[in-house]
């Protein structure tokens, strides 16, 4: 582990026009010129000489060829190096904590995993983390000094000023952990803390280059039920950094209602659609899960879940995560087999949570809306035609203009994936706040 900090591994470029350079030829695959760019960013062609230079220098991008254009002498163009710097997502899960290694493209270059610790020693988390980041960042082959930072994704609720894990539902014994800091300290990286549903939603933005919406919500389904905003191009964080609670709005649960026990009973979607609830549904329904050890005595979530975050669903009652999660597994290889009662029961699972987005979609005037997280991509087939026509055909929908409805791309991992981006966003993509920065 690292006795000091690599130095100011996440800086600012040096100002507001090498971002907005940066980020033009982030999001523009084919490369572009010198020329393209001024017109693009509206800086000036000397800006834009002085800014690519400096760029180049510092191995971001590179020239790659030139071509002829009409009139005149060839342009050179402007591509990234993606395998120049690097960035660390974690993403904290009640049953296991992903790490990933992103290039500044957004690729993924290595994975691994680790169990979740128990924060009874906090020192403990720490030390499994660090361990964890080092080892991704050695095997990986990167130069450690490449690494701009560490991102994590944590449950809520957070306090992402002081970076601590405050009280997540079901992380029952994690309270008041200081982990942004001490990761810090731990591996010599800086490191930031975001909500999960947050980091998700920043991922798909940042990776998302030309085609990146304006106004989206993402909605995260995974250990419990939440949702990423992003406004304007801009994630919506809330006052303490905790916004995207979603597991109390209140829905038609349609045939998830009442069964198998009282979970749900107030129509909250948190409550009604836990994993753990689901796959006891499913059992009752006579899904075939191979054997995956999960059934009607697999824990419940209870009435009272809030399930406003990836790992909110819970009233204290003991889950065995890893015995539900098997049983996804199972859940999503009867709907690739084709199974009729896990398609129906995946639809009815798309159908609830569409009927609430549908709140979030009026509330925000939003235009697009992903679904996404490690246990919506196992049944995304059946689901996401489901939620989307309970979205677009929904009664109450308020929007004259299309509302688009996705499946995120980022697979499983998508949390990991999007706190990695948390530090290339913060590195890496123009802030109007950074003008007051000497260039």
């Amino acid at each position: 582990m690292a006795e000091h900090r690599r130095g100011a591994n996440l800086p600012s470029l040096g100002g507001f026009n090498r971002t907005v350079v940066l980020d033009a030829v982030r999001r523009s695959p084919e490369g572009l010129s010198r020329v393209e760019l001024a017109a693009r960013t509206g800086l000036s062609p000397q800006t834009v000489s002085n800014v690519t230079r400096f760029l180049i220098d510092a191995g971001m991008i590179v020239e790659s060829g030139t071509v002829v254009s009409g009139r005149g002498k060839p342009r050179t163009i402007l591509r990234l190096e993606a395998r120049s710097r690097f960035a660390i997502g974690v993403h904290v899960d009640p049953a296991v904590v992903t790490y990933v290694l992103l290039d500044l493209a957004g690729a993924v270059v290595a994975e691994s995993t680790t169990s979740t610790p128990s924060a009874e020693d906090p020192d403990q988390v720490v030390r499994t983390m660090a361990a964890a980041v080092d080892g991704l960042v050695r095997r990986s082959g990167v130069a450690p000094d490449t690494v701009l930072g560490v991102g994590i994704a944590s449950p809520g609720p957070i306090d992402a000023a002081a970076g601590v894990v405050l009280d997540p539902p079901f992380l029952p014994r994690w309270r008041d952990v200081a982990l942004r800091d001490a990761l810090g300290d731990a591996t010599g990286y800086p490191v930031l803390l975001e909500k999960d549903v947050t980091a998700a939603a920043v991922g798909e933005m940042f990776l998302a280059r030309e085609s990146a919406a304006r106004d989206f919500a993402f909605v995260y389904f995974g250990t419990g039920f939440g949702v990423g905003l992003v406004v304007d191009h801009e994630p919506v964080r809330g006052a303490g950094a905790n916004a995207g609670d979603a597991g109390h709005i209140m829905v038609d649960q349609g045939f998830l209602a009442g069964t198998p026990d009282s979970a749900g009973g107030r129509g909250e979607v948190g409550a009604t659609v836990t994993p753990d609830r689901l796959v006891r549904i499913a059992v009752e329904r006579g899904v075939d899960l191979g054997g995956a050890g999960v059934g009607a005595g697999a824990g419940s979530a209870g009435a009272g879940a809030g399930a406003g975050s990836a790992g909110e669903a819970g009233a204290g009652v003991a889950v065995d995560l890893a015995a539900v999660d098997r049983a996804w597994d199972a859940i999503g290889a009867a709907i690739a087999a084709g199974d009729p009662v896990a398609t129906t029961f995946a639809a009815e699972v798309g159908t609830v949570m569409g009927r609430a987005v549908v709140v979030i979609v009026n509330l925000l005037d939003v235009d697009r809306v992903v679904f996404g997280g490690p246990f919506w991509s196992r049944i995304a087939t059946a689901a996401l035609p489901a939620a989307a026509a309970a979205i677009t055909g929904s009664p109450i929908l308020v929007p004259k203009h299309p509302v688009t409805v996705v499946e995120s791309r980022r697979g499983t991992d998508v949390a990991a994936v999007g706190a990695a981006c948390l530090v290339l966003d913060a590195a890496l993509s123009p802030r109007a706040s950074t003008m007051l920065i000497a260039h």
